[in-house]
Protein backbone atom coordinates (compact mmCIF):
# COMPACT_ATOMS: atom_id res chain seq x y z
CA UNK A 1 0.00 0.00 0.00
CA UNK A 2 1.65 3.42 -0.70
CA UNK A 3 2.25 5.35 2.30
CA UNK A 4 0.66 8.55 2.72
CA UNK A 5 2.28 11.55 1.77
CA UNK A 6 2.68 14.60 4.03
CA UNK A 7 0.37 17.77 2.91
CA UNK A 8 2.28 21.16 3.11
CA UNK A 9 0.05 24.28 2.63
CA UNK A 10 1.58 26.90 0.78
CA UNK A 11 4.72 27.25 -2.32
CA UNK A 12 6.15 29.78 -0.53
CA UNK A 13 10.41 29.72 0.85
CA UNK A 14 9.05 27.71 4.18
CA UNK A 15 6.50 25.42 2.45
CA UNK A 16 8.97 24.76 -0.57
CA UNK A 17 11.85 24.06 2.56
CA UNK A 18 9.81 21.73 4.28
CA UNK A 19 9.39 19.32 0.97
CA UNK A 20 12.83 19.76 0.16
CA UNK A 21 13.48 18.32 3.76
CA UNK A 22 11.03 15.81 3.76
CA UNK A 23 12.44 14.58 -0.04
CA UNK A 24 15.76 14.61 1.22
CA UNK A 25 14.88 12.65 3.61
CA UNK A 26 13.32 9.68 1.50
CA UNK A 27 9.60 11.10 2.71
CA UNK A 28 6.36 11.22 0.57
CA UNK A 29 5.13 14.87 0.32
CA UNK A 30 2.59 17.51 -2.08
CA UNK A 31 2.22 20.82 -2.10
CA UNK A 32 -0.48 22.62 -1.79
CA UNK A 33 -0.78 26.39 -3.23
CA UNK A 34 -3.55 28.08 -3.64
CA UNK A 35 -2.17 30.86 -6.08
CA UNK A 36 -0.88 30.44 -9.52
CA UNK A 37 3.20 30.25 -9.07
CA UNK A 38 5.33 29.83 -6.13
CA UNK A 39 5.70 32.74 -3.75
CA UNK A 40 2.48 34.23 -4.43
CA UNK A 41 2.88 36.05 -1.43
CA UNK A 42 6.02 37.57 -1.62
CA UNK A 43 5.09 38.49 -5.20
CA UNK A 44 2.91 41.30 -4.12
CA UNK A 45 5.83 43.01 -2.14
CA UNK A 46 8.18 42.22 -4.73
CA UNK A 47 9.32 45.53 -5.41
CA UNK A 48 10.76 45.82 -1.29
CA UNK A 49 13.92 45.27 -0.09
CA UNK A 50 14.62 42.54 2.37
CA UNK A 51 16.90 42.46 5.68
CA UNK A 52 18.97 39.66 5.15
CA UNK A 53 21.11 38.69 2.69
CA UNK A 54 20.93 35.82 0.77
CA UNK A 55 22.52 33.38 3.09
CA UNK A 56 20.00 34.05 4.91
CA UNK A 57 17.26 33.12 2.82
CA UNK A 58 18.34 30.26 1.24
CA UNK A 59 17.79 26.98 3.06
CA UNK A 60 20.79 24.57 3.29
CA UNK A 61 18.70 21.84 2.44
CA UNK A 62 17.02 23.53 -0.67
CA UNK A 63 19.93 24.72 -1.95
CA UNK A 64 20.99 21.31 -2.36
CA UNK A 65 17.89 20.54 -4.80
CA UNK A 66 18.53 23.47 -6.56
CA UNK A 67 22.53 22.48 -6.82
CA UNK A 68 21.50 19.25 -8.60
CA UNK A 69 20.12 20.80 -11.48
CA UNK A 70 22.77 23.36 -12.53
CA UNK A 71 21.73 26.36 -10.39
CA UNK A 72 24.11 29.17 -9.21
CA UNK A 73 23.69 30.80 -5.86
CA UNK A 74 23.32 34.86 -5.72
CA UNK A 75 26.37 36.38 -3.78
CA UNK A 76 25.68 35.46 0.10
CA UNK A 77 25.92 38.75 1.23
CA UNK A 78 24.16 40.60 -1.46
CA UNK A 79 20.74 41.34 -0.08
CA UNK A 80 17.36 40.73 -2.30
CA UNK A 81 14.17 41.82 -3.33
CA UNK A 82 11.19 39.85 -2.78
CA UNK A 83 11.12 39.69 -6.79
CA UNK A 84 14.78 38.57 -6.94
CA UNK A 85 13.65 36.02 -4.16
CA UNK A 86 10.91 34.84 -6.41
CA UNK A 87 13.09 34.74 -9.68
CA UNK A 88 16.41 33.53 -8.66
CA UNK A 89 15.53 30.84 -5.91
CA UNK A 90 11.55 29.78 -5.86
CA UNK A 91 10.97 29.85 -9.02
CA UNK A 92 13.87 27.68 -9.54
CA UNK A 93 12.84 25.67 -6.67
CA UNK A 94 9.46 24.99 -7.52
CA UNK A 95 10.75 23.65 -10.64
CA UNK A 96 13.05 20.80 -9.23
CA UNK A 97 9.86 19.92 -7.06
CA UNK A 98 7.71 20.35 -9.64
CA UNK A 99 6.11 16.78 -9.52
CA UNK A 100 4.90 17.08 -6.10
CA UNK A 101 4.02 20.38 -6.31
CA UNK A 102 0.03 21.59 -6.75
CA UNK A 103 -0.63 25.20 -7.96
CA UNK A 104 -4.21 26.71 -8.03
CA UNK A 105 -5.29 24.35 -5.36
CA UNK A 106 -6.78 26.18 -2.16
CA UNK A 107 -7.42 24.68 1.15
CA UNK A 108 -10.80 24.89 2.39
CA UNK A 109 -10.70 22.75 5.46
CA UNK A 110 -8.76 20.04 7.10
CA UNK A 111 -10.07 17.07 9.50
CA UNK A 112 -9.27 14.04 10.38
CA UNK A 113 -11.12 11.16 8.45
CA UNK A 114 -14.52 10.01 9.90
CA UNK A 115 -13.47 12.38 12.92
CA UNK A 116 -14.88 15.19 14.10
CA UNK A 117 -13.22 17.63 16.47
CA UNK A 118 -14.95 16.42 19.44
CA UNK A 119 -14.25 12.62 18.93
CA UNK A 120 -10.97 11.13 20.87
CA UNK A 121 -11.39 7.06 20.66
CA UNK A 122 -9.14 6.43 18.07
CA UNK A 123 -8.35 9.96 16.32
CA UNK A 124 -4.44 9.66 15.89
CA UNK A 125 -5.11 6.28 13.86
CA UNK A 126 -7.25 8.27 11.10
CA UNK A 127 -5.53 9.80 8.37
CA UNK A 128 -5.70 14.03 8.04
CA UNK A 129 -8.16 14.68 4.83
CA UNK A 130 -7.46 18.16 3.52
CA UNK A 131 -10.67 19.27 1.48
CA UNK A 132 -9.26 21.49 -2.24
CA UNK A 133 -10.75 23.80 -4.78
CA UNK A 134 -8.82 22.73 -7.53
CA UNK A 135 -7.65 24.95 -10.81
CA UNK A 136 -11.33 24.01 -12.49
CA UNK A 137 -13.35 25.30 -9.38
CA UNK A 138 -14.24 21.58 -8.30
CA UNK A 139 -14.14 20.62 -4.38
CA UNK A 140 -11.38 17.88 -3.83
CA UNK A 141 -10.21 15.74 -1.10
CA UNK A 142 -6.74 14.45 -0.11
CA UNK A 143 -5.33 12.50 2.68
CA UNK A 144 -2.24 12.95 4.36
CA UNK A 145 -0.34 10.97 7.18
CA UNK A 146 0.99 14.59 8.05
CA UNK A 147 0.58 18.66 7.85
CA UNK A 148 2.53 21.50 7.80
CA UNK A 149 0.36 24.48 7.18
CA UNK A 150 2.94 27.06 5.48
CA UNK A 151 0.36 29.29 4.02
CA UNK A 152 1.45 32.64 5.52
CA UNK A 153 -0.72 35.62 6.66
CA UNK A 154 0.08 38.08 3.29
CA UNK A 155 -3.89 37.26 3.03
CA UNK A 156 -4.89 38.51 6.13
CA UNK A 157 -3.48 42.02 6.84
CA UNK A 158 -4.46 43.61 10.86
CA UNK A 159 -7.05 46.55 10.52
CA UNK A 160 -6.69 50.01 11.60
CA UNK A 161 -8.61 50.24 14.44
CA UNK A 162 -6.24 50.44 18.06
CA UNK A 163 -8.85 47.90 19.58
CA UNK A 164 -7.64 45.38 16.93
CA UNK A 165 -11.10 45.57 15.07
CA UNK A 166 -11.47 47.82 11.65
CA UNK A 167 -11.87 51.29 12.81
CA UNK A 168 -15.86 52.71 12.17
CA UNK A 169 -15.97 53.17 8.73
CA UNK A 170 -13.04 51.28 7.73
CA UNK A 171 -15.24 49.34 4.79
CA UNK A 172 -17.04 52.62 3.63
CA UNK A 173 -13.51 54.11 2.93
CA UNK A 174 -12.18 51.07 1.50
CA UNK A 175 -11.10 52.75 -1.94
CA UNK A 176 -8.72 54.92 0.30
CA UNK A 177 -7.17 52.28 2.10
CA UNK A 178 -4.03 50.17 1.17
CA UNK A 179 -2.47 47.59 3.32
CA UNK A 180 1.27 46.20 3.29
CA UNK A 181 3.61 47.83 1.65
CA UNK A 182 2.29 49.12 -1.61
CA UNK A 183 4.62 50.13 -4.74
CA UNK A 184 4.53 53.85 -3.95
CA UNK A 185 7.80 54.62 -6.56
CA UNK A 186 5.75 52.26 -8.89
CA UNK A 187 2.07 51.20 -9.70
CA UNK A 188 0.95 52.81 -6.75
CA UNK A 189 2.39 56.35 -7.51
CA UNK A 190 -0.67 58.39 -9.01
CA UNK A 191 -2.14 57.81 -5.74
CA UNK A 192 0.22 59.76 -3.26
CA UNK A 193 1.94 62.26 -5.78
CA UNK A 194 1.16 65.50 -4.44
CA UNK A 195 -1.14 64.25 -1.76
CA UNK A 196 -1.23 63.62 1.99
CA UNK A 197 -1.04 59.75 3.23
CA UNK A 198 -1.94 58.79 6.23
CA UNK A 199 0.90 55.43 7.13
CA UNK A 200 -0.34 53.58 10.20
CA UNK A 201 1.42 51.46 11.89
CA UNK A 202 5.00 51.39 13.56
CA UNK A 203 6.80 48.43 12.57
CA UNK A 204 9.38 47.72 9.45
CA UNK A 205 6.37 47.98 6.71
CA UNK A 206 5.20 51.45 7.45
CA UNK A 207 8.82 52.47 7.82
CA UNK A 208 9.47 51.09 4.32
CA UNK A 209 6.34 53.12 3.00
CA UNK A 210 7.32 56.08 4.65
CA UNK A 211 10.84 55.86 3.18
CA UNK A 212 9.38 55.65 -0.61
CA UNK A 213 6.83 58.07 0.26
CA UNK A 214 10.10 60.27 1.16
CA UNK A 215 11.62 59.86 -1.98
CA UNK A 216 8.57 60.49 -4.13
CA UNK A 217 8.26 63.54 -2.36
CA UNK A 218 11.18 64.49 -3.82
CA UNK A 219 9.73 64.59 -7.71
CA UNK A 220 6.13 65.34 -6.48
CA UNK A 221 5.57 68.38 -4.54
CA UNK A 222 2.85 68.70 -1.96
CA UNK A 223 3.50 64.96 -1.36
CA UNK A 224 2.81 64.73 2.54
CA UNK A 225 3.35 62.40 5.13
CA UNK A 226 1.53 61.68 8.41
CA UNK A 227 2.76 58.77 10.50
CA UNK A 228 0.58 57.57 13.07
CA UNK A 229 1.62 54.81 16.36
CA UNK A 230 0.11 53.47 18.81
CA UNK A 231 4.14 53.39 20.44
CA UNK A 232 4.33 56.04 23.71
CA UNK A 233 7.69 57.23 21.80
CA UNK A 234 8.58 57.78 18.48
CA UNK A 235 12.20 56.39 18.93
CA UNK A 236 10.92 52.98 19.86
CA UNK A 237 10.21 52.80 15.94
CA UNK A 238 13.52 53.09 15.15
CA UNK A 239 14.84 49.62 16.59
CA UNK A 240 18.44 48.77 16.90
CA UNK A 241 20.01 51.18 14.14
CA UNK A 242 23.48 50.64 13.86
CA UNK A 243 23.25 47.71 17.04
CA UNK A 244 21.20 45.66 14.63
CA UNK A 245 23.35 43.01 13.47
CA UNK A 246 20.67 43.05 10.07
CA UNK A 247 22.38 46.27 8.83
CA UNK A 248 19.02 46.28 6.12
CA UNK A 249 17.04 46.70 9.16
CA UNK A 250 18.71 48.85 10.77
CA UNK A 251 19.51 51.20 8.52
CA UNK A 252 15.53 51.43 8.37
CA UNK A 253 15.21 52.92 11.92
CA UNK A 254 18.31 55.03 11.22
CA UNK A 255 16.48 56.46 7.96
CA UNK A 256 13.22 56.88 9.64
CA UNK A 257 15.07 59.25 12.49
CA UNK A 258 16.65 61.55 10.26
CA UNK A 259 13.67 61.86 8.40
CA UNK A 260 11.62 62.94 11.57
CA UNK A 261 14.71 64.62 13.13
CA UNK A 262 14.14 66.75 10.29
CA UNK A 263 10.57 67.50 9.96
CA UNK A 264 9.87 65.63 6.56
CA UNK A 265 7.27 63.47 8.67
CA UNK A 266 4.49 64.49 10.72
CA UNK A 267 4.03 62.30 13.75
CA UNK A 268 1.04 61.87 15.57
CA UNK A 269 1.55 59.19 18.60
CA UNK A 270 0.35 57.74 20.42
CA UNK A 271 -2.64 58.14 18.29
CA UNK A 272 -5.38 55.49 19.14
CA UNK A 273 -7.80 55.28 15.73
CA UNK A 274 -11.40 55.06 16.32
CA UNK A 275 -13.26 56.27 13.13
CA UNK A 276 -12.81 57.29 9.78
CA UNK A 277 -15.27 59.16 7.78
CA UNK A 278 -15.51 60.36 4.15
CA UNK A 279 -14.49 64.44 4.09
CA UNK A 280 -15.17 66.66 0.92
CA UNK A 281 -13.37 63.70 -0.93
CA UNK A 282 -10.78 63.05 1.60
CA UNK A 283 -11.24 60.84 4.95
CA UNK A 284 -11.10 61.73 8.11
CA UNK A 285 -9.21 59.25 10.69
CA UNK A 286 -10.43 59.93 14.65
CA UNK A 287 -9.61 58.89 17.55
CA UNK A 288 -7.32 59.81 20.84
CA UNK A 289 -4.36 61.39 21.59
CA UNK A 290 -2.98 62.89 24.61
CA UNK A 291 -6.53 61.69 26.69
CA UNK A 292 -8.46 63.99 24.01
CA UNK A 293 -10.61 63.60 20.34
CA UNK A 294 -8.44 64.28 17.89
CA UNK A 295 -8.75 64.41 14.24
CA UNK A 296 -6.44 64.26 11.22
CA UNK A 297 -7.44 64.33 7.26
CA UNK A 298 -5.94 62.50 4.50
CA UNK A 299 -6.24 61.15 1.26
CA UNK A 300 -5.21 58.00 1.46
CA UNK A 301 -4.42 55.60 3.91
CA UNK A 302 -1.88 52.89 4.12
CA UNK A 303 -2.30 50.40 6.93
CA UNK A 304 0.34 48.55 8.09
CA UNK A 305 -0.54 47.58 10.99
CA UNK A 306 1.13 43.70 10.67
CA UNK A 307 -0.96 40.50 10.13
CA UNK A 308 -3.41 37.42 12.27
CA UNK A 309 -3.10 34.01 10.92
CA UNK A 310 -6.46 32.84 9.32
CA UNK A 311 -7.02 29.93 11.52
CA UNK A 312 -10.89 29.15 9.89
CA UNK A 313 -10.04 26.14 7.38
CA UNK A 314 -8.45 24.77 11.11
CA UNK A 315 -11.63 24.67 12.92
CA UNK A 316 -11.96 20.91 12.87
CA UNK A 317 -8.29 20.57 13.99
CA UNK A 318 -7.10 20.21 17.92
CA UNK A 319 -4.95 23.33 18.44
CA UNK A 320 -3.16 24.80 21.33
CA UNK A 321 -2.67 27.98 20.97
CA UNK A 322 -1.51 31.02 22.83
CA UNK A 323 -4.59 33.07 23.99
CA UNK A 324 -2.92 36.28 22.79
CA UNK A 325 -0.60 35.81 19.55
CA UNK A 326 -2.28 32.99 18.13
CA UNK A 327 0.77 31.19 17.62
CA UNK A 328 1.35 27.73 19.00
CA UNK A 329 1.29 28.10 22.83
CA UNK A 330 4.54 26.76 23.86
CA UNK A 331 5.97 29.29 20.80
CA UNK A 332 4.13 32.02 22.76
CA UNK A 333 7.05 33.08 25.42
CA UNK A 334 9.52 33.22 23.29
CA UNK A 335 8.09 35.54 20.60
CA UNK A 336 5.72 37.92 22.95
CA UNK A 337 5.93 41.77 22.36
CA UNK A 338 4.82 42.02 25.52
CA UNK A 339 7.71 40.49 26.83
CA UNK A 340 10.28 42.12 24.28
CA UNK A 341 10.81 43.64 21.06
CA UNK A 342 13.57 41.87 19.88
CA UNK A 343 13.90 40.29 16.54
CA UNK A 344 16.44 37.67 18.06
CA UNK A 345 14.30 34.68 18.68
CA UNK A 346 15.62 31.77 20.17
CA UNK A 347 15.85 28.67 17.84
CA UNK A 348 13.00 26.27 18.02
CA UNK A 349 11.13 23.70 16.15
CA UNK A 350 8.72 20.32 16.47
CA UNK A 351 8.97 20.94 20.01
CA UNK A 352 7.43 24.00 20.06
CA UNK A 353 5.23 23.96 17.22
CA UNK A 354 3.43 20.82 18.03
CA UNK A 355 -0.34 20.68 18.35
CA UNK A 356 -2.94 18.16 20.50
CA UNK A 357 -3.66 16.44 17.27
CA UNK A 358 -0.25 14.53 16.77
CA UNK A 359 1.08 15.25 13.11
CA UNK A 360 0.17 18.57 12.95
CA UNK A 361 2.04 21.98 12.33
CA UNK A 362 2.14 25.77 11.84
CA UNK A 363 5.32 26.80 10.10
CA UNK A 364 6.78 29.98 8.60
CA UNK A 365 5.29 33.35 9.09
CA UNK A 366 1.49 31.80 10.02
CA UNK A 367 3.31 29.96 12.99
CA UNK A 368 3.81 33.42 14.81
CA UNK A 369 -0.08 34.40 14.80
CA UNK A 370 -0.14 38.06 15.11
CA UNK A 371 3.77 38.27 16.65
CA UNK A 372 5.91 40.42 13.95
CA UNK A 373 9.62 39.19 14.28
CA UNK A 374 9.69 36.01 11.99
CA UNK A 375 12.49 35.99 9.71
CA UNK A 376 12.68 33.20 6.96
CA UNK A 377 16.20 31.96 8.80
CA UNK A 378 13.59 30.63 11.56
CA UNK A 379 11.28 29.14 9.47
CA UNK A 380 13.73 26.72 7.54
CA UNK A 381 15.02 25.58 11.22
CA UNK A 382 11.43 24.77 12.17
CA UNK A 383 10.54 22.80 9.02
CA UNK A 384 14.28 20.95 9.16
CA UNK A 385 13.21 19.99 12.74
CA UNK A 386 9.87 19.02 11.73
CA UNK A 387 10.58 16.75 8.83
CA UNK A 388 12.76 15.26 11.24
CA UNK A 389 10.15 14.34 13.55
CA UNK A 390 7.91 13.08 10.88
CA UNK A 391 10.58 10.62 9.82
CA UNK A 392 11.27 9.32 13.48
CA UNK A 393 14.71 11.29 14.33
CA UNK A 394 13.99 12.67 17.80
CA UNK A 395 17.26 13.74 18.07
CA UNK A 396 17.80 15.97 15.05
CA UNK A 397 14.18 17.23 15.65
CA UNK A 398 16.01 18.41 19.59
CA UNK A 399 19.08 19.63 18.01
CA UNK A 400 19.77 23.41 17.25
CA UNK A 401 21.10 24.49 13.88
CA UNK A 402 20.73 27.82 13.41
CA UNK A 403 22.17 31.35 15.03
CA UNK A 404 19.62 33.99 14.58
CA UNK A 405 21.60 37.72 13.94
CA UNK A 406 20.42 39.92 17.15
CA UNK A 407 18.67 42.55 16.88
CA UNK A 408 20.56 45.09 19.45
CA UNK A 409 17.34 46.01 20.68
CA UNK A 410 15.41 45.22 24.19
CA UNK A 411 12.37 47.15 25.88
CA UNK A 412 14.28 48.03 29.44
CA UNK A 413 10.80 46.68 32.05
CA UNK A 414 8.97 44.40 29.47
CA UNK A 415 5.62 42.42 31.66
CA UNK A 416 6.46 39.16 32.99
CA UNK A 417 4.87 36.65 31.42
CA UNK A 418 6.37 33.21 32.55
CA UNK A 419 9.40 33.70 34.63
CA UNK A 420 10.79 30.14 33.33
CA UNK A 421 10.79 31.78 30.11
CA UNK A 422 10.54 35.30 30.18
CA UNK A 423 14.06 36.39 28.15
CA UNK A 424 13.15 40.15 30.01
CA UNK A 425 12.39 40.73 33.48
CA UNK A 426 11.63 43.82 35.39
CA UNK A 427 10.44 42.18 38.95
CA UNK A 428 13.94 41.44 40.02
CA UNK A 429 17.15 43.39 40.24
CA UNK A 430 18.82 43.16 37.34
CA UNK A 431 21.29 40.76 36.32
CA UNK A 432 25.01 41.28 34.37
CA UNK A 433 24.22 42.30 31.41
CA UNK A 434 23.26 40.06 28.71
CA UNK A 435 21.30 40.12 25.46
CA UNK A 436 17.91 39.06 26.04
CA UNK A 437 17.52 36.27 24.40
CA UNK A 438 20.32 34.69 24.84
CA UNK A 439 19.50 30.58 25.42
CA UNK A 440 18.76 30.19 28.88
CA UNK A 441 20.21 26.50 29.72
CA UNK A 442 17.84 25.55 32.47
CA UNK A 443 14.59 26.94 30.18
CA UNK A 444 16.18 24.82 27.48
CA UNK A 445 16.96 21.77 29.51
CA UNK A 446 13.04 22.04 30.43
CA UNK A 447 12.07 22.14 27.45
CA UNK A 448 14.19 19.05 25.93
CA UNK A 449 12.72 17.06 28.90
CA UNK A 450 9.34 17.91 27.88
CA UNK A 451 9.58 16.44 24.03
CA UNK A 452 11.40 13.28 25.18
Amino acid sequence: MTPLPVAIIGAGPIGLAAAAHLRARGAEAVVLEAGPAAGHAVRQWGHVGMFTPWRWCIDPVAEAVLRATGWTAPPPEAVPTGADLVARYLEPLAAALAPIVRFGTRVTAVTRRHTDKVQSAGRDAQPFVLRTIGPDGRTGTLQARAVIDASGTWATPNPMGSDGLPAIGEEAVADRIQTGIPDILGSARARHAGRTTAVVGGGHSAINVLLELATLRESAPGTEIVWIMRKARVAEAFGGETADALAQRGALGSRARALVERGAITVRTPFRIEAVTPAAGRVRITGAQDGATAEIVADEIVVATGFRPDLSALREIRLSLDPWLECAAALGPLIDPNLHSCGTVRPHGARELAHPDAGFYIAGMKSYGRAPTFLLATGHEQVRSIAAALTGDLDAALRVELDLPETGVCNATPVIRDAATACCRSAEPAPPPRNCCTPDKATHRTTEETLA
